[in-house]
């Protein structure tokens, strides 16, 4: 039976055909660009090649990724105030726009203030949209619509069947964006100016990471010239999750921003070594700021006596005191310790062309440099102001009792020096057994030698984690920029964790940024939050618990077992359902279920590694598992979990993120008693 040509589906398709054809011609319009006779040199002519093949990339049609995923009907009300520039008019949402070949627009951007009511128009305010059509796709075929008439009083509101379909569809592969489900708190958000900073706390499943990377790609938007000058970076905790969310923004047709963990960000030195809890919590504290400052800064001494330059016949003297006044004015200014010591030869040549003008000379600037470049010149600043390298100064700080104790005073007490002293001091700074604490210390020595380079806008998720020198290390990458902070602080797992995001915004730099709370679930069933929720009291007391909106509450299951076997059972379940599974255990215990799964013939992953439709298993050692996500999950041994940690706080936090990992389904085993937190 043939389809009636005024069936609402045929015409939505066809529109997906026209607009998909569309694309493709913009694409081949931007690859049959011919540059030869525009360039002006070889460097000019890569500059443009570079960028029409960023243009090409970026005009992709993903064949399973649907082009557009909503509909917008603007009313028609004659006299009545309208969106500018939409009344009466229809527009296709999607994640990029499409022209025709007379450049009327057949896919408006998400991004875009004309798209705007498709995320936050409701009945209550319909943004005068008079209809919201939503698509719903298998692969990048359209399958199906559905209607909301949010102008119609008659109508009453109701759960979009196919925004729930879409939020619990599986997980195979990479993280996807969640641009057609947004909701609009999350909007809210995205759409925030590129000027301020915002601090985003959500507990599991509240889609803060995705709304991180989608305000990346709307600012990019809103400021591509300006970003595209300043740059944009997105920090993540672990190369696992980076690789694990790194096609969201290609997906979204961003192409330019870096990713990196803050070690990558501190790479002074290579890491080696690695701190116990207590050296690595005072490594981590502001504190070390003011004592890093106060050794760089103690290499600077007083003249005690004059400068000679000699030029031809002539020799002018600066006397010692004129010295200290110029080197006491470049302290007082509290310019970096760099820029100080290469402003003071030109400050002493400057005294010196005083002198010459006084005595009836005109000397110019190039006298002025040559006066600065004179030996003599030089010889006093090397004395006065010498040239300090930031690791040497932080190997000196933790391999010289006494010179750690001469400016820890009134700031490290005899413990904290102890903790931080190594037992065997290094020779070298190549020879140095660095912990990344130790990298951060130098980062700071060297932003204290010479300026940091700012970007225009950083990401900084999982940020929990990071200790209050870590902040300082990504706040200055944006000190003249914006940031987005994501975290929650009731996955903080570390010993050095924040207590609360003023203060972390404070050592970031951002204390004025805005503080918003997700609390709205959309990824963890209702079973699993309401169950990982127990231990929100002994963990975070203060936060609000998660509240799941999907309807579909999950599979849940606690179960108590005999021994592996029973886990690679358990996983063999999880494997029959569709999408993805992750089995999380304690880091300890990760070897012998590696074993029993490779005994069962079972196929795993590694966190970070990509599944596939053959393998859909991932091993995930408990101390990984932040930021990732897989419909089914099996949690191993929570006791082992808490146990693995230094502390049992720190041990909860860990089980807390375990057990939220999951978007479908949650199977608990255990062998020994549950952590008694857990039991109601």
């Amino acid at each position: 039976m043939s389809t009636p040509v005024d069936d609402p589906l045929s015409r939505e398709r066809s529109h997906l055909a026209a607009s998909r054809s569309a694309l493709r011609a913009m694409r081949e319009d931007v690859e049959a660009l011919d540059i030869s006779d525009v360039t002006a040199n070889w460097v000019n002519a890569e500059v443009l090649a570079h960028q029409i093949e960023e243009r090409i990339k970026a005009l992709a049609d993903l064949s399973d990724t649907p082009l557009f995923f909503g509909r917008l009907d603007y009313l028609r009300a004659p006299g009545a105030e309208q969106a500018e520039g939409a009344e009466g008019e229809r527009f296709y949402i999607g994640r990029r726009h499409v022209h025709d070949h007379d450049g009327d627009p057949m896919v408006i951007d998400w991004r875009a203030p004309v798209s705007q009511p498709f995320y936050r128009a409701s009945k209550k305010d319909p943004m005068d949209i008079a209809l919201r059509r939503r698509f719903g796709y298998t692969g990048g075929d359209l399958t199906a619509y559905e209607d909301e008439h949010l102008s119609d009083p008659g109508e009453a509101a109701r759960t979009s069947k196919l925004l729930q379909q879409e939020i619990e569809r599986p997980r195979v592969g990479p993280m996807r964006d969640i641009v057609a489900t947004i909701q609009p708190e999350q909007d809210e958000i995205v759409r925030s100016g590129l000027s301020g900073t915002v601090c985003v706390q959500g507990g599991p499943g509240t889609g803060k990471t995705a709304v991180g990377l989608h305000r990346v790609a709307y600012l990019l938007y809103a400021h591509r010239e300006r970003l595209a000058r300043t740059g944009t970076l997105v920090i993540g905790p672990n190369r696992s999750f980076l690789h694990y969310i790194e096609q969201v923004l290609p997906a979204l047709g961003e192409l330019t921003v870096q990713q990196a963990t803050v070690e990558d960000l501190v790479a002074h030195v290579e890491i080696k070594g690695t701190d116990d809890a207590t050296a690595a919590v005072v490594k981590g504290d502001a504190r070390m700021a003011q004592l890093l400052r106060r050794a760089l800064y103690s290499h600077v001494t007083m003249p005690t006596e004059p400068v000679v330059v000699v030029r031809g016949s002539r020799r002018w003297r600066v006397a010692a005191y004129e010295l200290e006044e110029i080197v006491r004015e470049l302290l007082d200014r509290d310019i970096r310790y760099g820029a100080a010591r290469e402003a003071l030869p030109q400050r002493i040549a400057h005294a010196v062309l005083v002198q010459m003008e006084r005595s009836g000379e005109a000397p110019d600037d190039r006298v002025q440099d040559a006066v600065a470049r004179n030996s003599a010149v030089k010889a006093a600043v090397k004395q006065v102001w010498p040239a300090v390298d930031p690791a040497k100064l932080v190997l000196r700080l933790l391999s010289d009792a006494d010179f750690l104790a001469e400016h820890a005073e009134g700031i490290l007490d005899e413990e904290e020096q102890k903790a931080v002293l190594w037992a065997r001091p290094a020779r070298s700074v190549k020879s140095a057994k660095w912990s990344a604490a130790d990298a951060v210390l130098i980062d700071e020595a060297t932003d204290l030698i010479q300026r940091t380079h700012s970007l225009g806008h950083v990401v900084l998720d999982e940020a929990q984690d990071l200790s209050p020198m870590q902040y300082r290390a990504v706040g200055r990458r944006c000190t003249t920029g914006s940031a987005t902070v994501l975290g929650d602080l009731a996955q903080g797992t570390t010993p050095w964790a924040t207590r609360s995001w003023q203060e972390a915004l404070a050592h970031l730099g951002k204390a004025d940024a805005m503080v918003e709370e997700l609390t709205a679930g959309f990824r963890v069933p209702t079973d699993v939050i309401t169950y990982a929720s127990r231990l929100l009291p002994h963990i975070a007391p203060g936060l609000t618990p998660v509240v799941s909106i999907r309807e579909n509450p999950g599979h849940f299951e606690v179960r108590e077992v005999t021994g592996t076997a029973d886990v690679v059972d358990a996983c063999r379940a999880s494997l029959r359902h569709e999408g993805s599974t992750g089995l999380i255990a304690a880091d300890a215990r990760i070897p012998e279920l590696a074993a029993a799964l490779t005994e069962a013939g079972i196929p795993y992953l590694g966190p970070g590694e990509e599944t596939t439709r053959e393998t859909r298993l991932t091993l995930v050692p408990a101390s990984l598992a932040k930021g990732l996500e897989y419909d089914y999950v099996v949690l191993d041994e929570p006791r082992a979990v808490v146990d693995g940690e230094p502390d049992e706080r720190t041990g909860l936090r860990r089980l807390y993120v375990a057990l939220t990992r999951a978007v479908s389904g949650l199977t608990v085993t255990h062998t020994a008693s549950l952590p008694p937190q857990l039991i109601a």
